[in-house]
Parts: structure tokens; sequence; C-alpha cells
């Protein structure tokens, strides 16, 4: 096992190339993109963009990097949160490869 961080987003499908196209700028290339995801805010309001205006809904991003690269996604990726909302969240956790490697 090996330890890497994910760092998962909920934003508007807007948002979503702006975020990634971040992700690749500072190097993080694993990532998947569930699309079209409800979500309800800590203010209780249930969001569906799909349905109300039709601009695709919302994305929920989950990336992983090495932990040595938090700080800089972090830094990117705040403006763009400020600027156009969405949500971003940060854990350290354990990745299971299904390949060994051999040290010689």
């Amino acid at each position: 096992m090996y330890p890497v961080t994910r760092i998962e987003f909920i934003s508007d499908t807007v948002e979503m190339h702006k975020i990634l196209d971040t992700l690749d700028r500072v190097g993080v290339s694993n990532y998947t993109v569930l699309r079209n995801v409800l979500s309800k805010s800590r203010q209780g309001e249930v969001s569906d963009d799909l349905a109300v205006t039709g601009l695709g809904g919302q994305v929920y991003i989950i990336s992983y990097c090495l932990p040595d690269q938090v700080k800089t996604v972090v830094e990117e990726i705040r403006p763009i949160l400020n600027k156009f909302g969405g949500s971003c969240y940060v854990c350290d956790v354990m990745e299971v490869r299904s390949v060994q490697c051999i040290s010689s």
C-alpha cells in the first residue's frame, strides 16, 4: 500500500474544464468525473441544475495525487472555487496496487 491524497470536487459542469485543466497543469493526471450528480448544500437546498437550467448539472471529480502535491493543487484551485463556487475536500488515503513492484 502507498500513501496518496484524495481530492474531491463538487462543481457545476461549466467549471469542470477549469478544474481539470488546473489538475493537468499542476501534474495531477489521475481523476474520475461523475456527471449529473445531485447535491444538497449546508443551507438545505437541493441542487439539480440539469433539470432547471439545462446547463449540464453538477459534476463530482475525484482525483488522487502524491501528498507533496496537495498544497499546489489547493492554491491553484481555490481561486476557481472562490469565483465560481463549488466544494473541495482533501483526505489522506492508501492506494492498493494490484501488481507488486519487485525490486532487484
